[in-house]
């Protein structure tokens, strides 16, 4: 996979706390946070950080079908490690959504797809009160291919 921003840069956080993580259960938390170590080549605690933002971004996916956000590269990190479990992420998403949230690339020549960012994505997760790991976000290019969350 690689990582598509230089994660040297990204700051340890003392006492990081995930706050989305109780989104899915203990087991599957670690085996995709070290699925991300393993893939990702990184430490732990920013594993960690990435798939806690992700499990957030997701939730707020979740809050409207029509939403078009999209997550920063590192944010996406976590995204796809949890596509790659289907069975899990499928049921993760009827629970938390009622409905399957789809990874959209935008890469197609000549589509026109929506126009979505971070910014309203990050805007979207503050209003509905989840925290976010600034660091993370502030590489606020698309993921690799423009990925957006929909229906």
């Amino acid at each position: 996979m690689g990582t598509p921003t230089n994660t040297a840069t990204i700051e340890a956080q003392a006492g990081f706390v995930p706050t989305n993580k109780h989104l899915i259960d203990d087991q599957l938390w670690e085996r995709l946070v070290n699925r991300i170590v393993k893939d990702e080549d990184m430490e732990h605690s920013l594993a960690e950080r990435i798939m806690d933002q992700a499990l957030g971004f997701l939730a707020v996916c979740a809050t409207d079908k029509k939403a078009d956000f999209r997550p920063s590269p590192l944010v996406d990190i976590g995204w796809h490690t949890f596509i790659l479990y289907t069975k899990p992420y499928a049921d993760f998403c009827e629970r938390v959504a009622g409905w399957f949230i789809h990874h959209e690339p935008s890469d197609v020549p000549g589509v026109e797809y929506p126009k979505g960012d971070t910014a309203s994505a990050i805007a979207a997760m503050k209003a509905h009160g989840l925290v976010i790991d600034e660091p993370l976000w502030a590489n606020t290019g698309h993921c690799e291919a423009g990925c957006c969350c929909n229906t």
